[in-house]
């Protein structure tokens, strides 16, 4: 059995499978999959980056993984966009199941973070969040939804 962590972007984590990297791909929905591995090369990160012009949102909860599981900072991890998968690799590199002490030790090193570490990471993703783009707002069109009764005087 092959489970995986899949990360949404909303803040649920759900365990599922995926035997391949098209399963991967499925999942985070997106060609270009991008992957970095923890510090001991225990884990690996998959996502999609962000296109230019397109907003993603950060993903928040993998980001915070993938910090307590590598030898970054809370100001130098990178910000993990969009949907993540955390699977692990067999001594081939071949995409591999997490098995239930992986998924302990992530747990693990999860809550070793830091509250000042979630802290600056929450300051890090709120100020990337502002400087996105914000979505163009309705066009006014000069015309209001009731017609216009002149008043009695």
């Amino acid at each position: 059995m092959n489970t995986v962590l899949y990360f949404s972007t909303r803040g649920a984590v759900y365990e599922t499978r995926a035997y391949t990297k098209a399963d991967i791909d499925r999942l985070v929905q997106d060609r270009q999959l991008h992957c970095l591995t923890s510090t001991d090369r225990r884990f690996d990160f998959w996502f999609s980056p962000s296109r230019p012009g397109c907003q993603s949102r950060i993903n928040q909860r993998a980001t915070e993984l993938f910090l307590a599981t590598t030898n970054f900072t809370a100001k130098s991890v990178p910000l993990l966009p969009g949907c993540i998968v955390v699977a692990t690799h067999d001594a081939d590199g071949d995409l591999d199941g997490l098995s239930w002490q992986q998924l302990d030790l992530l747990v693990r090193r999860n809550r070793s973070l830091t509250d000042r570490d979630l802290r600056i990471l929450e300051r890090r993703i709120a100020r990337h969040d502002r400087r996105q783009p914000r979505p163009a707002a309705p066009a006014a069109t000069g015309h209001s939804a009731r017609p216009r009764i002149p008043a009695a005087h």
